[in-house]
């Protein structure tokens, strides 16, 4: 079992550059000092093995003046990666963009076209390898939150389909523009994978709900062509899928989130499984992570499913601990203990999360005999031991939903 990517397992360093609906503008690679400890934050990853990162290219910071473009704030970050011998799968716009540009414009795509081209310029004038690129991360969430929830930018209500139009646009554009410059270059296309299930008491919801589901779908069908061809997707445009998948990303249509121990809960390796079908494109998991003492116990949930979904013959090629290192919360700057490790001292020294550590040592091992063995696949599912009991992890979903309820109601309420 060979992986695309140089490691199965990366880590990826949180880079949203949204406004907030308070005016505030995130820069998550500064706030958490990955700008300036770069090098040192590869060379972590290289220590406990990992060669693949995820990482962002701010454009708000490179283009804060339209058709300027300064790479000052880019190219020791790549440079640095290029000496620690990281690959890097760059994001182009992870949730922000530029405030002269406008997501709604008709010249929003070719914004987004030029910025790659300029991008994958700079990039192929400072190295040979092959680059890998995500165009937008997270149209579907991204026009959702922005387009129809009006909690991201440009807080928009009833637009979303509209909005993801737009990405998707934006996402063909830069593909476009990047190929011209470097044919080889690969492009990752990093959504969410979800699950709703209709309340029992309301059979009247179930139509809708799987309409929602079916939604997760919509961007890398109209990237690849299947739908809206009129926009000018291809298949050859879906190159990578990227699965970011978080323990709330399965839900009751107008309910809560639905906890891993409840029957409605899909097991991940089914939902793994409907992807591949229907795309049959590489497919890896590009973000996934908890807050808190469970963060082991979701590592090996996640590892587990992932051998489920390789035994269902699902051929997976990476899973990304997203994010690698601890950052402050979108909504209202709180600590996020989510990372391998925390924040950075002004030495560039950061607390290595021990029990996030080990797990991963065993799970490294235990891919590393997968992939040695892969007729052992089925054998190997459950290896590492048990999970433990699903209470933790159930009790970690209803906190995290809540936590996020209250930091985005209380940041709405104290802008009105």
């Amino acid at each position: 079992m060979k992986s695309l990517f140089p490691s199965f397992f990366m880590g990826g360093f949180e880079c949203s550059t949204h406004r907030r609906f308070d005016g505030k503008r995130l820069d998550l690679i500064a706030s958490s000092l990955h700008d300036t400890c770069a090098q040192q934050d590869y060379e972590r990853l290289l220590s406990v093995g990992i060669t693949t990162a995820r990482d962002g290219v701010r454009w708000t910071v490179i283009e804060s003046s339209p058709g300027q473009f300064d790479w000052s704030s880019f190219l020791p970050m790549l440079r640095a990666a290029r000496k620690a011998g990281i690959c890097v799968i760059w994001d182009l716009l992870h949730f922000g963009w530029p405030d002269h540009v406008d997501v709604f414009s008709p010249d929003f795509a070719k914004r987004l076209g030029r910025f790659a081209a300029e991008f994958i310029r700079v990039v192929t004038h400072e190295t040979d390898d092959i680059p890998f690129i995500a165009p937008v991360n997270e149209i579907s969430f991204l026009s959702y939150a922005g387009g129809d929830a009006g909690f991201f930018n440009p807080f928009a209500h009833g637009r979303g389909n509209e909005m993801k139009v737009q990405l998707v646009k934006g996402c063909i554009a830069a593909i476009e523009e990047i190929r011209q410059v470097c044919p080889q270059a690969r492009i990752v296309h990093p959504d969410p994978m979800i699950n709703i299930s209709a309340d029992p008491y309301k059979p009247q919801d179930r139509l809708v709900a799987e309409g929602h589901r079916q939604s997760m779908f919509m961007a890398w069908d109209m990237i690849s062509g299947r739908l809206r061809p009129e926009l000018g997707g291809r298949l050859e445009y879906l190159d990578i899928i990227g699965i970011n998948y978080y323990i709330q990303n399965q839900w009751i249509h107008n309910g809560h989130v639905l906890v891993p121990s409840h029957p409605y809960y899909l097991p991940v390796r089914y939902m793994l499984r409907e992807v591949w079908e229907r795309y049959q494109r590489p497919l890896f998991i590009a973000e996934t992570g908890i807050e808190g003492p469970v963060r082991p116990n979701w590592l090996r949930y996640i590892c587990q499913e992932v051998r489920g979904a390789i035994a269902l013959g699902v051929p997976m090629e990476g899973l990304c601990l997203y994010p690698i290192v601890d950052h402050a919360g979108w909504e209202d700057d709180r600590y996020c203990p989510n990372g391998l490790w925390g924040y950075s001292n002004e030495n560039g020294v950061r607390p290595i999360d021990a029990g996030l550590a080990q797990e991963l040592r065993s799970q490294q091992n235990i891919f590393l005999q997968l992939s040695n063995e892969p007729q052992r696949a089925a054998e190997l599912v459950t290896a590492g031991g048990p999970i433990g009991s699903f209470d933790f992890l159930d009790r970690a979903a209803t906190e995290m939903e809540t936590t996020a309820d209250r930091s985005r109601e209380g940041l709405l309420q104290t802008d009105k």
